[in-house]
């Protein structure tokens, strides 16, 4: 298994040692020969070095590597130098007495000669070793924002696009288990060490051989998810066709029944429609946004509705955007294989019987459908004015949809690599893309993601080869099955689930990285957040010009939602319009892989427990003040512990590793095991950046308001005051540990 591998001894093959000079009885001719052998040896790379300050860098791999292009990394002055500089060297190596002058001034030419070429022939050597012999890379366990630049900068904006055509053309196969072993030719060809592919047999809702319809009682229109007439020929074009225009794991069947418009579908917004009408098997038209999909589902379930069409309203979208006739998939999914909920699916694996997850017919449609569902006239308002759709209350509208998708068992494969660390391979700074789906709608978003991945890839091997490693381990994913659920890295993260707790430090992701948008974008776990600002600053302090960064803890979309949930691993993901989004995580990747402490502020999570309980609610007292403790025992770790630490002088190596122990779990406290459906467990995380409370407090907060009963919101105020005391206590016996002197030999 692949972390069995990294876990395992390191290896160490065709190493050669330096000689010293005094080692060297041989004639001329012998140098002559022993340095054209040297500078054949695969064995003089510089990932053998026995200085303290470059720990554990003898034990990295290279069987995988380019040798050819690994230079020796020594000192200019190598040993053959040192030989030429010793005025001592002839005398110490006395020759037979000459018997006549004749063969003395022979011998003496034949020795100058000798000597002459050699010296020749040194100079020569030397200066090209020089010249291709790299500049000496900081010592592991040193962070330094040059290197990184200089790793960085070997990522262009042009070899971006060229891997982008590149990857979109590899999706021709069809096959998701042929790309992917594309892919990792692709990775392996740059030098990773080591890329495995993980396979798992997944349940998959895909479209049928038709298209689904919505059907108009009145007329009888027919008319597919896009709007197009039913009558029209449809188009086989993933990205266009309605065929791939559906709700993954909705229920399938037909039903025939009146359309009530329901907004957004908040607690709201369902309870007052349910005053007004009576809603039992009757089809909701729901606006996408303000709260999880999952969640209005529940909430639409709950309340009777046998149906949803799902739309997107105009004026939620960027002006730039035509939502008019644009199909869309959505999945139902809330998270890895649902024949095998929070267990991998791997051989064996007892399957549930888990075809539909949801009894509603759910079908995506077009606004233009919407449109003429109700016969809303073409508004002609101001100039780049926006009026949010609303439909009559007072119309009836009698549709018939017909949802016909199909459930099948597929295998997806994932692709992971790994650089393992030098200093401490078994801690993982995870990096994360997705890739093609051959199975349904999948665009060509993806793309941006795996060919950033695999730039990054590039330019961090061509730094290896030079005898630079990460401290800790990187491992590069590129996830299968995304678009029905992030079911490829949910299976994998289930495979190593005891592992990754254990081990895992960050998870950065680049799922669809480059969104079009023009302002930089970055979402981060609090205890992140500092580190991503910093970054942030440094990136724009020699650009003209700077777009503001709207840093925030909100849940994100794509592969991430494991980690962040069932393994409470900070994470991070930036968006922007082009490659500065790399340049921001890049960054951050190679500082957490590298600095000796992690760069993670522990205060700045109670700063965000404090600012998510504001508000004049009268339950709020005892977790205000249960939240101070925590601040102070935060303010105490950071100052007490972290700042000795962050002292070379002071960095005792038990001590580094336990006080990384700490900033690593802590954000473990703030899992809770039972949320509304689409809300994180992982309650630091808000649900948009408008919301500044926990996530279960607004919710629980929302149905006070509107029912009299206040148990939803008493279970709500259990949970997060549970969570402050669990990371009350965690900070605590974190400083117990320091103070009790143990460490203090160390």
């Amino acid at each position: 298994m692949a972390y069995q591998k990294v876990n395992a001894d390191q290896r160490a093959t065709g190493h050669s040692q330096y000689l010293d000079s005094d080692d060297l009885q041989a004639t001329a001719l012998d140098l002559e020969w022993d340095m054209e052998q040297e500078l054949e040896e695969p064995g003089f790379d510089r990932f053998q070095l026995d200085s303290a300050e470059n720990q554990n860098l003898g034990n990295s791999e290279t069987a995988d590597l380019d040798l050819d292009s690994i230079q020796p990394g020594t000192s200019p002055k190598g040993r053959f130098q040192r030989l030429q500089e010793d005025s001592d060297y002839v005398t110490r190596y006395p020759r037979a007495t000459p018997k006549s002058n004749h063969c003395n001034i022979f011998r003496f030419s034949k020795i100058f000669c000798t000597l002459t070429l050699l010296f020749i022939l040194g100079i020569v050597i030397g200066y090209y070793a020089h010249k291709k012999c790299p500049s000496q890379d900081p010592s592991p366990g040193m962070s330094d924002p040059h290197l990184y630049q200089e790793i960085l900068k070997e990522i262009k904006a042009e070899d971006i696009q060229k891997l982008f055509r590149h990857l979109i053309q590899l999706t021709k196969s069809g096959d998701d288990t042929e790309f992917s072993e594309k892919l990792k030719a692709q990775w392996t060809s740059h030098g990773l060490e080591e890329v495995q592919l993980f396979n798992y047999s997944v349940l998959l809702s895909l479209p049928g051989s038709s298209p689904n319809t919505v059907t108009l009682n009145n007329s009888s229109q027919c008319f597919y998810p896009n709007g197009q007439p039913c009558d029209q020929e449809p188009s086989k074009d993933p990205s266009q066709g309605p065929l791939f225009s559906y709700a993954a794991y909705s229920a399938r069947g037909t039903l025939e029944a009146e359309v009530i418009d329901v907004m957004y579908g908040t607690v709201e917004d369902v309870t007052r429609i349910r005053v007004m009408k009576n809603v039992t098997n009757k089809i909701a038209l729901l606006k996408l946004g303000k709260l999880p999909l999952l969640y209005k589902l529940s909430l639409l379930e709950k309340a009777g509705f046998g149906g949803v069409l799902l739309y997107v309203d105009p004026c939620d979208l960027p002006k730039t955007t035509n939502p008019s006739h644009s199909p869309f998939m959505v999945s139902l999914n809330p998270g890895g294989d649902p024949s095998t909920p929070g267990y991998p699916s791997i051989d064996g694996s007892f399957r549930e019987s888990r075809m539909d997850l949801t009894r509603l017919l759910v079908q995506p449609i077009s606004v233009s459908l919407a449109a003429k569902l109700f016969a809303l006239p073409k508004e002609r308002g101001q100039p780049g004015a926006c009026k949010p759709l609303q439909f009559p209350q007072d119309e009836i509208r009698i549709v018939t949809m017909k949802v016909q998708t199909v459930t099948e068992y597929k295998k997806l494969t994932n692709v992971v690599g790994y650089l393992k660390g030098a200093s401490f391979p078994d801690r993982y700074v995870i990096v994360g893309s997705h890739h093609h789906n051959p199975y349904g709608y999948n665009g060509q978003e993806w793309a941006s993601g795996t060919a950033i991945i695999t730039a990054f890839i590039q330019a961090l091997m061509l730094k290896v080869k030079r005898g630079w490693r990460p401290d800790r381990t990187i491992i590069l994913c590129s996830w299968g099955g995304t678009t029905f659920g992030n079911i490829g890295s949910y299976e994998w993260a289930e495979d190593f689930k005891k592992v990754l707790q254990k081990n895992v430090v960050a998870y950065v992701s680049l799922h669809n990285p480059i969104r079009g948008n023009s302002s930089l974008h970055p979402i981060a776990s609090p205890s992140l957040q500092q580190l991503v600002a910093e970054k942030k600053n440094f990136n724009c302090s020699w650009r003209t010009k700077c777009p503001e960064a709207n840093l925030s803890s909100v849940q994100m979309q794509g592969d991430g939602d494991f980690f962040i949930n069932h393994l409470g691993t900070p994470s991070l993901q930036v968006l922007y319009e082009d490659i500065k989004a790399l340049e921001l995580s890049g960054e951050v990747i190679l500082q957490i892989a590298n600095d000796p402490v992690l760069p993670l502020n522990a205060l700045d999570i109670a700063l965000e427990v404090q600012n998510s309980l504001k508000g004049d609610h009268a339950h709020m007292f005892q977790l205000l003040e249960m939240a101070s403790r925590l601040r102070d025992s935060a303010e105490l770790f950071q100052s007490d512990e972290m700042r000795p630490a962050n002292d070379p002088k002071e960095r005792a190596p038990l001590r580094v590793r336990m006080l990384n122990d700490i900033l690593q779990n802590l954000e473990k406290n703030f899992l809770v095991q039972q949320v509304p459906p689409g809300f994180y467990r992982n309650i630091l995380y808000r649900l948009d950046e408008k919301t500044h409370q926990f996530s279960i407090l607004h919710e629980a907060w929302q149905h006070e308001k509107l029912h009299l009963s206040n148990e939803t919101l008493q279970v709500a105020l259990s949970k997060v005051l549970n969570s402050i005391n669990s990371a009350q206590v965690f900070f605590k016996a974190g400083l117990d540990v320091f103070e009790s002197g143990l460490l203090g030999k160390n």
